[in-house]
């Protein structure tokens, strides 16, 4: 017959099994996203479908994120096939901060709540779209301005430009491979800079 203490040790051992499951389970939570997202007065960019030819791609990075004096770093983890875009965001000490799933209609995000309602994942989904997918298939999505290429100091370059004139967002690589490139992305009016770097 088993003893009372360790009886009380069972249930004990059960209690915080419990209680660690259900604070996992608290710390985060599923939300659907827009697919769409404003770049600047009047210029919107919808999440394109995954490319019809697009290959296999399995990428760790890291982000850095500066908005006026602010800067944050994180990795992630992004995995592309001809189904769908998953995107893994972590703290550099490796706690997840939100998965961001995209089949080419619906977009869905699980996300830490230590991040707050005000955490847009959709953004950075929406910013590695446009660094990385062909310009044909951006620019349907596009609403309000256009992206190009264009020549310049580094390996390529793209731009987003409103009216032909109003400069909205610029992406420069290191690499002509974008997928092996540094990317540097910058929003001037919103003081806005995004690097990835591939690790």
């Amino acid at each position: 017959m088993m003893s009372k203490t360790r009886q009380r040790r069972i249930r004990w051992s059960y209690l915080i099994s419990l209680i660690l499951v259900l604070f996992t389970t608290a710390c985060s939570h599923t939300l659907q996203r827009q697919t769409c997202v404003a770049l600047a007065s009047e210029v919107n960019y919808c999440l394109a479908p995954i490319p019809a030819n697009s290959q296999i791609h399995s990428l760790t990075q890291q982000v850095s994120i500066g908005v006026d004096e602010e800067h944050h770093e994180l990795l992630t983890q992004l995995e592309l096939d001809k189904q769908q875009l998953t995107l893994v965001g972590l703290a550099p000490l490796g706690q997840a901060l939100f998965t961001l799933v995209f089949d080419g209609n619906t977009l869905s995000s699980q996300q830490s709540m230590l991040l707050g309602d005000e955490f847009k994942a959709e953004y950075l989904l929406a910013l590695i779209q446009l660094a990385y997918w062909p310009v044909e298939d951006v620019n349907p999505h596009l609403q309000g301005a256009s992206l190009v290429s264009k020549a310049c100091d580094a390996a390529r370059c793209r731009t987003i430009y409103a009216n032909e004139t109003q400069l909205v967002l610029e992406i420069s690589y290191d690499k002509i491979d974008p997928w092996s490139a540094v990317i540097e992305l910058a929003i001037p009016q919103a003081k806005f800079k995004l690097k990835i770097t591939p690790i």
